[in-house]
């Protein structure tokens, strides 16, 4: 199908408005976070005592999956980057961008921005205060490997896979999207964690706690609805303000003033006081700027523009006017009354 036939259909569908179907913190969601986070904490625990989960997390870094199947390795090199944050970012923005401009709606970008800052805020904290090294540079055998300096606990590619992608489903506007990018979520979630502890480069208790940790943030957001549409308000209504104030002529300027005054010969002003009655009956002169305008021509009769009466003297209305009688035209032609009287006609060719 061509690409501008696809377009075309897009915008002939109806636009569907994106806060239809907004999950909302339901009995349910909140067993489930309450679950999840249960699961969190038990992973953490486990890890802290080194338990059996340790022990796992060493047979399988010592079984090295990436030696056993190495003909998968080329192409899951370039599968796990589903879940850096950089290109799934930009790759997700950029679909809730044109999702936002059709929708004439901020929300998509906003969720996907809170989403991603409370992921960077709850996994860089818990990264850096427990200080986990990674397979590769573990020191002993059946260790931890905690409080050393690391920061690969939880795993962040998982985490952020669970997150960008799933942000997708979340924003779904009917139950069959929401049911399909689901489960595409869940492939590429499953996908990079499973693939993170094939390269080797994270422990499986690594890989559990990033999916626990992503799911927290997803199965939240509802409780930040609020905040995403206050924001989103206030937003509008600066942008609102901002674009008013750009288009030219909406604020009233004000007028230069006009300083009226007579025009003396010698081209300088002349006080009010000093003008005379005939002056003021007629009006005075104006003079723009301090510089009066330029004298006229002898023939008209006129020295200046009067562009403005004397101070007390209004227009009258057209109501007040007193009705002008026609006068006669000057002339050799007949007096204006006789006009009514027929015109006799000629006698013979051009009078004679």
């Amino acid at each position: 199908m061509r690409i501008d036939r696809l377009l075309a259909r897009l915008e002939q569908e109806p636009e569907r408005p994106s806060t239809s179907g907004v999950p909302r913190m339901s009995r349910t969601r909140k067993l489930l976070f309450g679950a999840t986070t249960g699961l969190y904490a038990v992973i953490v625990i486990a890890v802290l005592f080194s338990t059996d989960l340790v022990r796992l997390d060493w047979q399988v870094m010592l079984f090295r999956p990436y030696k056993q199947w190495p003909e998968m390795h080329a192409f899951l090199d370039y599968f796990v980057v589903l879940g850096q944050r950089g290109p799934t970012a930009v790759l997700v923005a950029a679909w809730l961008g044109w999702r936002s401009w059709r929708q004439r709606t901020l929300r998509p970008l906003l969720v996907l921005g809170t989403s991603l800052l409370a992921l960077n805020i709850t996994v860089g904290a818990v990264k850096i205060g427990l200080g986990r090294l990674g397979p590769h540079y573990a020191t002993s055998v059946g260790s931890a490997e905690l409080f050393a300096g690391g920061d690969i606990f939880p795993s962040g590619h998982t985490a952020n896979a669970v997150v960008t992608w799933g942000i997708l489903a979340y924003l779904a506007t009917t139950p069959r999207a929401r049911r399909v990018l689901s489960v595409v979520a869940a492939f590429f979630a499953l996908g990079v964690g499973a693939t993170t502890a094939y390269l080797g480069t994270h422990w499986v208790s690594d890989v559990l706690l990033g999916w626990a940790a992503g799911l927290l943030i997803l199965l939240a957001l509802p409780w930040a609805e609020p905040a995403i549409a206050t924001a989103e308000d206030h937003i509008l209504a600066w942008r609102d303000r901002r674009s008013t104030s750009r288009i030219p002529g909406l604020a009233p300027s004000p007028l230069s003033p006009v300083t009226r005054q007579p025009l003396l010969p010698s081209g300088r002003a002349r006080p009010a006081e000093e003008m005379t009655a005939e002056e003021a009956q007629h009006g005075d002169t104006a003079v723009v700027g301090g510089r009066a305008p330029a004298p006229s021509s002898p023939g008209t009769g006129m020295g200046a523009a009067r562009l403005h009466h004397a101070p007390g003297r209004q227009h009258p209305l057209r109501t007040e006017r007193a009705p002008v009688t026609p006068q006669p035209p000057a002339g050799p032609r007949r007096p204006y009354g006789d006009r009514s009287q027929p015109r006799p006609a000629p006698l013979g060719p051009r009078g004679k």
